[in-house]
């Protein structure tokens, strides 16, 4: 048993030498450049791709405006989110969520996902008084499908 260990360590050792001789292939320099000229040079080239694409329709900037619009989400009261409290935000989305025809998922789970949706797309945006507010109306409509909050 002895013998099996250190012919393990030996082999081991051996190719960690062969490791520490070559070099890894995202270390060389390709074509003579540096790395770091290679990055700016394809984030440059992405952000002409982005840019183009963006141009194409009024509102492309902000992705969520499209997803607000055309996805298969429940039908909301406008400015629901900016303006109720958090017991209007809650009943207005279960409304919303049963009446909908767009729904994929069950009317709880249309709301919560409109709810978080706007939360996160709000981000640090938000302030705190609003974000606290929506929290409340989260737990709101948990208790409105009669949910564990």
């Amino acid at each position: 048993m002895g013998n099996t260990m250190a012919s393990t360590s030996k082999r081991s050792g051996t190719s960690r030498a062969k490791k520490r001789t070559t070099a890894h292939a995202s270390t060389r320099a390709r074509g003579g450049r540096p790395p770091r000229q290679r990055h700016s040079q394809a984030r440059a080239a992405h952000h002409a791709r982005t840019a183009a694409s963006s141009r194409s329709g009024k509102n492309a900037k902000y992705w969520s405006h499209r997803v607000m619009e055309t996805s298969d989400a429940v039908d909301i009261e406008k400015d629901i989110f900016r303006t109720g409290t958090a017991d209007e935000i809650a009943q207005s989305l279960k409304r919303s969520s049963t009446h909908s025809k767009r729904r994929k998922g069950t009317p709880y789970q249309s709301a919560m996902s409109m709810l978080n949706f706007y939360i996160n797309r709000a981000g640090r945006n938000l302030p705190k008084s609003r974000k606290s507010t929506l929290e409340q109306a989260k737990r709101k409509l948990r208790e409105a499908f009669g949910r564990a909050p």
